[in-house]
Order: structure tokens, then sequence, then C-alpha cells
């Protein structure tokens, strides 16, 4: 038998522990344990106990309780946010699913192998009974334990398929998806975000109850969906959902671009680019915006087919785009403030930006647009939407020089509107009409709070009016040549380091 050595917290260690000085049995179980014997840090922890939720609760009186399910969350000190809460579960058998989600009905089990039976994958239905805790050395706020001290209870062959790495459903995979819908997502969750394959019977069962997803609310499909979205194997999540018929329950307008053909600026049909562009997005770590709008900025294209061949067209399939977004968006009650971050890149991910051709004004037109806070990630979208086309390189000189064109407007002016005072004030100190004079001062007390901006107060800067009141025209004239002087220095140097942290000539 392999030998076992991992980590478990203390305060987990704790709650098995007063279950079983109390006469209870207890088990950790679940994802915990699937991650446990992977080597990966558990998210949560769960445990499972033949002691009634009435009793759990007695035991622990820092907790919150679900009697219809039989959970008790017990609240912790652990400043650990994965150990702030840790659920204990009665032993259930569940009956009847008619909202295809929820069971009717819960019996409480006498032992934990009925208790694992109800559960949807193998690798989920594994549990560790502790022996010999008091045994048990800690290490600060973990115990250490070998396979001395814990055993796996192993009923369905989990620790075989973690090792082949294969999501299998427990008993009856048609069974186990009609009891909860859900789990025709979690088993392509699953499979997207730990890099496995869907064993033969079960990916065969979830074509077969793929329609049953419509039983479930759109916001755990949502969410089940963003967690693909956010792995970095997404776009093979993706095409999961595809081939096991889920996605046209979720995004049917994806597939519409499946086998499209597009024009000579693409080798790849429609849905594929759209898949190669997630997936660049997903392998460089950009966000769930770019990660959603690199996978439905063409969503359009399809509708807006105008032709065949190297010469097809599709305009306007990023106005027609965003509208789409915006619908399927709204369809999966994805919050509004991220609707329209995700519809504003697909809106404007076809933005057009030439080296000396498109002018500054332009540029800042598009911030307005666009929003200076997005431009980042608009610019993350085009460079997926370029590997995805087949583009043999992400960010060219052209668009280092969008971000070194927007960096440079979006930087604060160097000029005398920076400064605590005005031309009217300096007028009214040194009793002067309008005239170069002004000016000539303006630029000298700029020149100064560049060097210095703590002397940028209305205060300093008065006293500095009088002081050059007090020169000659022809002083003040040469002053102001030699202040001018400094001041275009200082912008050609902040501009010449804008260029280099976009390496642009």
């Amino acid at each position: 038998m392999k030998k076992i050595k991992f980590k478990i917290p203390k305060d987990v260690v704790e709650v098995v522990k007063k279950l079983e000085e109390n006469g209870f049995e207890a088990y950790i179980v679940g994802g915990c344990v699937r991650d446990l014997l992977r080597g990966v840090e558990p998210q949560d922890w769960d445990v499972a106990t033949n002691a009634k939720p009435q009793e759990i609760a007695k035991l622990f009186p820092k907790n919150f309780i679900d009697n219809k399910f039989g959970t008790v969350t017990v609240l912790t000190d652990s400043k650990n946010p994965r150990l702030k809460e840790i659920e204990i579960t009665t032993f259930r058998i569940e009956e009847e699913y008619s909202d295809k989600r929820h069971p009717d009905k819960v019996r409480w089990a006498k032992t934990i192998e009925e208790d694992l039976a109800r559960r949807d994958f193998t690798i989920n239905a594994m549990a560790i009974k502790l022996s010999q805790i008091s045994n048990v050395k800690s290490q600060n706020q973990n115990f250490q334990f070998t396979s001395k001290e814990a055993k796996i209870i192993d009923p369905f062959g989990g620790q075989e398929d973690l090792k082949r790495k294969i999501i299998r459903a427990v008993g009856d995979p048609d069974q186990r998806f009609k009891e909860d819908a859900l789990r025709l997502m979690r088993a392509v969750r699953f499979a997207t975000t730990l890099d496995f394959q869907i064993e033969k019977k079960t990916f065969e069962a979830i074509k077969r109850n793929a329609g049953l997803l419509e039983f479930i609310s759109k916001e755990r499909i949502r969410d089940e969906f963003l967690k693909i979205i956010m792995s970095k194997n997404a776009a093979k999540g993706i095409e999961l959902l595809r081939k096991t018929g889920l996605l046209k329950f979720i995004i049917p307008e994806l597939l519409e671009g499946y086998k499209v053909s597009q024009n000579k600026h693409h080798i790849y049909d429609v849905y594929e680019h759209s898949l190669r562009s997630l997936d660049y997005a997903a392998k460089k770590g950009f966000n769930k915006y770019v990660r959603l709008a690199a996978l439905l900025h063409d969503i359009a294209k399809p509708r807006t087919k105008r032709g065949e061949g190297p010469d097809a067209t599709f305009y306007g399939h990023e106005v027609v785009g965003a509208k789409m977004t915006a619908q399927i968006l709204n369809r999966l009650r994805f919050p509004k403030k991220d609707i329209e971050k995700i519809v504003k890149l697909v809106r404007y991910h076809l933005f057009y930006y030439n080296v000396g051709e498109v002018t500054e004004s332009s540029v800042r037109r598009l911030l307005r647009k666009v929003g200076k806070e997005n431009i980042q990630e608009l610019v993350q979208l085009r460079m997926a939407d370029r590997i995805g086309s087949g583009c043999p390189k992400a960010l060219p000189y052209r668009l280092r020089h969008f971000l070194y064109v927007v960096d440079k407007v979006s930087q604060d002016p160097i000029d005398t509107r920076m400064l605590k005072i005005d031309g009217h004030t300096i007028m009214d100190i040194l009793k002067i009409k309008p005239g170069p004079k002004i000016g000539q001062i303006m630029d000298i007390l700029l020149s100064e709070v560049l060097e210095d901006p703590q002397k940028n107060t209305a205060e300093y800067l008065k006293k500095k009016v009088q002081e050059l009141g007090n020169l000659s025209d022809e002083e003040l004239k040469e002053k102001a040549k030699e202040a001018r002087k400094k001041i275009n220095q200082i912008i050609e140097k902040r501009d010449e380091m804008t260029k280099r942290k976009y390496w642009v000539s």
C-alpha cells in the first residue's frame, strides 16, 4: 500500500476529535480528500458523521445549521479564510429529485459507505478516517499524518481514477445526473480544471441528459461556466461543453460559428478562432473580462457574413456582437458592471491604429469611448485575437506604439495649468495689463515647480512673482528663455521614458 503523508489543519483535526470523544464516528470527506491525495491545499474542509444535526450543534455552539439537508457549519477562530468555516454533515441518503437539483427527501444513513454512495464522482466519494490522533504531533497549525494514522475509505475506486486522471460518476451515471443536473457541468468543470478525461459511460450519459440543464438556475450555470473560463484549460472546457451537447443550453450562439469559414485574414473557422483566442487569454492569465471577450468578440460573424472564400466580409460584426454579448451575459445573470465592461471590449476590439496615421486626438476619442481603465484589457483582447487568427506576434510594434500614445495622452500635461496661481493673480500682484510678461513669469514659475514640486503653493508663487516683478524686461526675457529650455528638456525626457516603457522609437 502506498504510504500516505499529508498535513491536516489543527482546526479540522479538533472537530473530528471532539465528535469521536463524544461517541460519534467522524470522517474527512469529499473534495478535500481528493485534493490532499493530489498534494494540493484544499479550498474548504468537510466532515461527515453519524451524529444528528442537533447533536452536532450542541458540541459546537458557534454554528449555523441547515436542518433540511443535515449540514452544520462550524465557525472557527482560524485566521486562514479557508478554515473559518468547516461543514459537518450527518451521514445521509437522498431520495427523489423532482427539481433535478435538490433531494425531495433526506434519510439519515448508518454508514460512511452509504453516505459516499450519494456523491457525484468517484474522486469526490472518498473519506479519511483518522486514528491515534492524540499521538500525532502538530507542526504549527497542522498535524502530519501517515498511513498509520489515516485510513482511506474508497468504495468506488476514486484513488485509481485519480491516478488515471478520470472523471467517473458514482454508480449509474444516468441516475446521478437525473438527481442533480448541475453535475453535468461539474463533470466538465472537473475535467477542465484538473485536466482529466471524462470516462466513456459518464460522457455518454452527459450527452443523453444534457437537456436537464434547463432545470438549473442561470446563476448556478454561470458560476460553473466561470470556473471553466478561469481555468488554464478554458478552451478545452468550452470544446467539452460542445461535444457533450451542453453548450447549446448555455451559449448556443457560439455553435453558429462552428465550421463557418472566414476570409484571407484568418486560417481558422469562427468557432476555432474564438477558442484559440480564449486559449491564449487563459494561458497568459488574463482576467475574466478579457477571457469572456476573447470567447465572444466574433460571436456575430456568422450573422454578418457576406460572401464566401478569401474575400468574405463581416461588416459591423463588432456592433452586432456587442448587442449579442449583452444578451448572452444578461441571460446568464452576470452582474451589470461586468456586462458593460465586456460589451465595450467586444464593441471596440477592431479599433484602428497605424503609426504616423492615427492622430493623438483620435486616440483621445477612443479613450473617451472605451474608458482609460479598459484600454489595457482591450489591447490584451487584441493580442488574443491576433494569436487566435494565426498571427505569429501577439504584441507587434504597432500595438506597442498605440500603448505609448495612450500613456502619453493620459499623462497630466506639463504646462502652466499645473501652477497654483494663474495669470490674473500675477496681473493683480504686479498691477499690470495682459502681455508677454505674464507668460514669461508663468514659464519661470513652472520651471521652478518642476524642479521642486513643493514650491507649488500659492503663498510661495505669489512671493516669487513680486521678486520677478523687480527685474528689467531684458532680464525677465532671458530668465524666461532659460526656463522654457528646461521645461522642454523635461517634456522630452518624460516622452523618452514613456517610449522606452513600450520599446518604441
